[in-house]
């Protein structure tokens, strides 16, 4: 099943999320700050619409804007997000954004390379990390079979796609209507349960959940001392156990 969402930035001013909220709006994506640490590049309206999105109950993911020229700035811009987003809980993916004319002279190896960094020390920070950029950087700028592991989010404007590369997002129009927000906003399609995925997996700030297993004394040949060592096992594990008899 498909999910409607917007992404935002400070662009997009105050936002009204309950209007959003009631608008049908089921996710959004979040800028939190775009090249490396400065207090001035840090989003304005970050804190805001988080706190606003957990208000009312709107899953969000969050997205940082690249202008990464090396491999060095990438890894910067990576701990820069780090620290503005610790603490919060993210139920769709934590986006590299890479799409700047100031990046685009830089050749697809060093491209990737930037990429790449950005996304292994985010993702080592325990977070479901994706990709976001459009189809001229994803076919022509960017490796995508050495970026294969991270998700992406497709940034492209109109009514049917042209780019036939796996996606989990599709950013289809930056030209939005949506009650809440004045003006234009970027509308978005995704196609997986990112919450079930990222809950399930412990990652953006969640906790894994532990499985429970059914250990069942005296049926099926298994005898009652052999399900209590079975038990014990699970519980060092961290897996809850329901002993049960049928």
């Amino acid at each position: 099943m498909t999910k409607k969402g917007i992404d935002v930035s400070h662009h997009n001013g105050t936002i009204d999320w309950g209007k959003v909220k009631a608008a049908g709006v089921q996710f959004a994506i979040l800028r939190c700050g775009f090249g490396r640490k400065s207090p001035t590049q840090i989003d304005t309206q970050f804190e805001r619409n988080y706190r606003e999105c957990k208000r009312v109950g709107i899953p969000v993911g969050v997205y940082h804007y690249s202008y990464a020229a090396t491999v060095e700035d990438a890894k910067l811009e990576a701990d820069f997000m780090l620290e503005l987003i610790s603490g919060k809980q993210f139920e769709y993916p934590v986006v590299f954004d890479i799409e700047d004319k100031t990046q685009a002279h830089l050749g697809k190896n060093l491209l990737t390379e930037i990429t790449a960094a950005f996304c292994d020390k985010v993702e080592k920070a325990g977070y479901y990390t994706a990709i976001y950029s459009n189809p001229d950087w994803l076919i022509n700028r960017l490796d995508r079979d050495k970026l294969s592991r991270f998700d992406l989010w497709l940034a492209e404007w109109r009514t049917a796609k042209t780019y036939t590369g796996t996606h989990g997002i599709w950013q289809y129009t930056d030209e939005g209507a949506v009650n809440g927000i004045v003006g234009d906003v970027d509308m978005d399609i995704a196609y997986k349960d990112y919450p079930a995925i990222i809950k399930k997996a412990g990652l953006n700030g969640y906790a894994a959940k532990a499985e429970t297993y059914k250990v069942t004394a005296e049926i099926g040949g298994i005898p009652s001392a052999k399900a209590g060592t079975i038990k014990s096992a699970c519980e060092q594990m961290g897996m809850s156990v329901v002993q049960k008899k049928e």
